[in-house]
């Protein structure tokens, strides 16, 4: 086997996933008994999901329910950052926003653990906010994904463009 082969290492988020995650989780704030009466809701503000609700144990049941929905549509809760719940009037306000990309250091991270421990005949570089990774060797390509699988990143990663 002459030729290399490789796959891209990223952290992407599929927004009409978390859209429909995020309609799911409105209907049930709206029909659930616990939230009657509380100001409770949740919808996109931009390119943030803005939750409200007029008690601050409210406001994070709705970050479980959103969070419960997430899971369900296969989506890594490490690709959403929430705020902490704030009081501003007499309503309580929370906020969470996608991350897409992998930031510099992240990247340097995967980079020297690839580096480290993975097979000798692997190499990732760095392109822009996503890594590739390149070996003569699929089965060491395989290993690449498993222990960066493995690792304790604090974002989501995905595996794609496998050749």
């Amino acid at each position: 086997m002459a030729s290399e082969s490789s796959f891209d290492i990223v952290s992407k988020t599929d927004r009409q996933e978390v859209d429909n995650a995020l309609n799911q989780a409105a209907k049930e704030v709206a029909t659930r008994f616990d939230f009657k009466d509380t100001g409770a809701s949740i919808k996109w503000s931009g390119d943030t999901i803005a939750m409200e609700a007029s008690g601050e144990e409210r406001v994070k049941a709705i970050w479980d329910v959103l969070q419960s929905k997430l899971v369900r549509r296969g989506i890594d809760l490490k690709s959403l950052q929430a705020t902490e719940a704030k009081l501003s009037g007499k309503t309580w306000h929370m906020s969470a926003t996608m991350s897409n990309g992998i930031a510099q250091e992240g990247a340097k991270k995967i980079s020297k653990l690839i580096r480290d421990e993975g097979p000798k005949g692997a190499r990732a570089l760095i392109q822009g906010d996503e890594l590739r990774v390149t070996s003569k060797s699929r089965d060491d390509l395989q290993a690449v994904q498993k222990l960066v699988k493995d690792a304790d990143l604090d974002f989501a990663v995905q595996f794609v463009n496998y050749r």
